[in-house]
């Protein structure tokens, strides 16, 4: 399904080789020839071209159906109607002013080249083609075909808000501004496929992220050589990522405009695709992939216990099954008070390949459940649950733990938060259980270590997977790991290096609990006027740490940044100062 290409050296355009190059001709006549033969006009239906007289001048309006909106094209033929009853008083035909007095849009643009003539005309704007004259104007008035933003089905909250990224980048990016409305977040466009023409946003904050590391992104962008993305951000994914056999994802993907800000905010680069959801998150590590966005709509400790459950659950789903299948195999290693586990006799089937058709039977469910229509949905579960597992269980074809111990490894694929990272699990309980059933325990010992060494070698774009365990950062650990309050995240994280490494003011960060307030904002103006001693007090003694924090050096500095931690922002907000 997706067309072949490479990454070359390094190609300034995705052009397509059978579109003409050369500048737009005066000649109004042959340029409509030209066009219609390369554009389909009177071959396909959708795209449409209009000729007309604007003082004394012959014009070709060139629109796609679909794209163009109704009301806007009636203001066009609005504006160039105007323009002639303008002509009586100002004789003599006038691009100039056409554009700057007549028409009222705030993207018009003007364009010599045949080729980006036809790209822009593809991607929905009306082009006015004039007699005489050797550029066509281009007018943003389309609208795309999409749904309105909802929340994402697979990244659902409790609390919090309910858009989710659309199909439409232009969207897309208003929803990441909306949040973020810094003048340093930037989005660079890049066309992407020589035929597909397809739209792809880098985004960044630019006092934030590394500029090698947005440098790197663009150019890896621009040697993509393709046909077409028609698989969007994931065809471009594998380009990216120069399409290896690791099934560990080296990107994440978010349909939620408040993760990726937060990304943004924290010093990540964001890859944007036109015509799809989701947005890719880079570089990542492992633990990017164990977040979920309802941690942080939670209170901390709430936050920390859905985090300790995720992990449990993601742990389950590797380790259950290949464990349970080594001690049924070797009931030895049991110890006496876990003697009830594994089966007492065995059966006419093998251990493994009752365990393997059980996994092949869940996902054919699964993908079942994908293509069935949402009012036979809950038949199917039932089906499944009731028909299938009761009677292959009475039959003898599984031994009852079995199902057990499935639904436990499926509730755990479930529960991760990344629907890759859960798949990439599943591949490596597949692995781990055929170690196990080839070579008992040694070979899940030795499976363990291959699973580690995969993941520790991995790299995403340059970057440790495992981080920030491997290399080891005591400092940014209990960040990385557990859900933290906001105020005692002070620093993002150092593995990419961010130019702005601080997120909150220095008086404030860890400390105080919150963001800095001006005085007497919250309270009366006599209170604001006259502090109270203990107020004064705190403000001399938060004075006096900021001094002796000016004399020490940069390194001590940041060093004492980094160990705030949790204890201190609990021993703030009990009023310790």
């Amino acid at each position: 399904m997706q067309g072949r290409g490479r990454r070359t050296a390094a190609p300034k355009q995705n052009d397509n080789p059978n579109l003409s190059k050369r500048a737009l001709s005066p000649d109004l006549q042959a340029t409509i020839l030209q066009f219609d033969s390369e554009l389909g006009i009177n071959v396909g239906f959708d795209v449409g071209r209009r000729s007309m007289e604007l003082a004394g001048r012959s014009v070709a309006m060139y629109y796609i159906n679909g794209f163009t909106k109704d009301l806007d094209m009636l203001q066009v033929m609005k504006s160039l109607n105007e323009y002639v009853e303008a002509d009586a008083k100002k004789p003599g035909f006038d691009l100039e002013r056409l554009v700057n007095e007549h028409l009222y849009y705030l993207q018009v643009s003007r364009e010599k080249e045949i080729r980006k003539i036809y790209y822009h005309i593809l991607s929905g704007r009306i082009a006015l083609l004039f007699d005489g004259e050797d550029e066509a104007v281009l007018i943003e008035a389309r609208q795309f075909p999409g749904r309105t933003p909802e929340e994402p089905d697979i990244e659902r909250v409790v609390r919090g808000s309910r858009d989710g990224f659309t199909e439409a980048l232009v969207t897309n990016t208003a929803m990441i501004r909306r949040r973020i409305r810094d003048p340093r977040l930037r989005f660079k466009l890049v066309k992407v496929g020589r035929r597909s023409q397809t739209d792809v946003a880098v985004a960044y904050i630019e006092d934030i992220a590394q500029p090698y590391l947005v440098e790197d992104m663009l150019k890896r962008i621009q040697e993509v050589d393709v046909d077409g993305l028609p698989m969007a951000e994931k065809s471009l994914e594998e380009f990216l990522t120069a399409g290896d056999w690791n099934p560990l994802p080296r990107v994440r993907y978010t349909e939620r405009p408040d993760v990726s800000a937060m990304h943004l905010l924290e010093g990540h680069v964001l890859v944007l695709v036109d015509t799809s959801p989701s947005v890719m998150i880079t570089p990542v590590t492992y633990f990017h992939h164990l977040q979920h966005a309802e941690e942080y709509r939670q209170n901390a400790p709430v936050g920390i216990y859905l985090r300790l459950v995720r992990y449990l659950a993601v742990l389950a789903s590797i380790f259950v099954l290949p464990l349970w299948l080594m001690v049924s195999m070797r009931p030895e290693l049991l110890p006496a008070s876990l003697a009830f586990i594994g089966p007492k006799e065995a059966g006419s089937v093998p251990l493994f390949l009752q365990v393997l058709v059980a996994e092949f039977g869940l996902d054919m469910i699964r993908m079942a459940a994908i293509h069935t229509p949402s009012p036979l949905a809950t038949a199917l579960g039932l089906i499944a649950a009731f028909m299938i597992g009761e009677v292959a269980i009475k039959v003898g074809l599984f031994h009852p733990e079995i199902v057990l111990y499935i639904a436990v490894a499926a509730v755990g694929t479930f529960a991760t938060p990344s629907y890759e990272l859960g798949q990439a699990n599943r591949l490596i309980r597949l692995f781990l259980l055929t170690m196990v059933a080839a070579f008992s325990w040694p070979g899940f010992l030795v499976g363990l270590v291959m699973v580690g060494t995969l993941i520790v070698s991995t790299k995403s774009f340059g970057y440790s997977y495992f981080w920030p365990v491997v290399p080891f950062s005591w400092s940014m650990l209990g960040g990385a790991l557990w859900r933290g309050p906001v105020p005692a995240k002070r620093m993002r994280p150092s593995f990419l290096k961010p130019i702005d490494p601080d997120r909150l003011p220095e008086e404030f960060a860890g400390t105080s609990g919150g963001s800095a307030r001006p005085a007497g904002a919250g309270v009366s103006q006599t209170t604001a006027e006259k502090p109270t001693a203990a107020v004064e007090k705190g403000r001399q003694r938060r004075g006096r740490r900021r001094e002796q924090m000016d004399e020490l050096p940069e390194s001590t500095v940041r060093w004492r940044h980094s160990r705030r931690s949790l204890w201190e922002w609990v021993r703030s907000r009990w009023g310790r100062q």
